[in-house]
């Protein structure tokens, strides 16, 4: 009995698919194009990176040169009254109560403009000392009180937004241990 074998040939993946077998040359030369294609984009988005970062820049550097704006403009008022008090008291000699009035209204649009920049003056006398909302500068001894408090404030400190802007320059307490009684050695006596 004979049997007739059919001969099996692999098929690979490449012939199995839809497209017909292309020639190594015509592969390699698309495979090229693909590439040169890939590479072209890749410059263009590079390029096109790059002058996003030039523009972002170009826009921070507009932006912080235009920020304190808003701030500027309400400090000009300030300017005009203090102007406006200076040349009062130059042409009236006698115009003390109106000077020191000029003066505290300057400071009342001062504090306002502040306050809508978003600082806040700081209370530092009577509050524990805290390094980091006060700079002491001097101790006073005190002989009795609480240890290690603001007891005079020399410059006020602010806060921006909850964060120190400033630190208040303060003296702080040192409470100081009673004298000794005179004649008194500090050891008790024995009889």
């Amino acid at each position: 009995m004979e049997q007739e074998f059919e001969s099996v040939v692999p098929v690979s993946s490449a012939e199995s698919a839809e497209t017909p077998p292309q020639a190594p040359d015509e592969a390699l030369a698309a495979k090229e194009q693909e590439v040169e294609r890939l590479q072209d984009r890749l410059l263009r988005l590079q390029a096109e990176f790059e002058n996003y970062k030039k523009r972002m820049a170009r826009e921070k550097a507009e932006f912080l040169k235009f920020a304190t704006e808003n701030v500027l403009l309400e400090f000009l008022p300030v300017l005009d009254n203090l102007e406006r008090a200076i040349a009062s008291a130059r042409t009236d000699t006698s115009a003390r109560e109106a000077v020191v009035e000029g003066i505290e209204m300057v400071a009342r649009l001062f504090r306002s403009a502040l306050e809508k920049a978003g600082v806040k003056p700081m209370d530092a006398v009577e509050k524990p000392f805290d390094p980091t909302l006060h700079h002491a500068v001097a101790q006073v001894e005190r002989r009795s009180g609480p240890d290690n408090t603001v007891v005079e404030e020399i410059r006020k400190g602010y806060l921006l937004e909850g964060r120190v802007l400033r630190a208040a320059m303060v003296k702080v307490s040192r409470v100081s241990p009673p004298a000794a009684e005179p004649g008194s050695d500090g050891k008790g006596s024995r009889a």
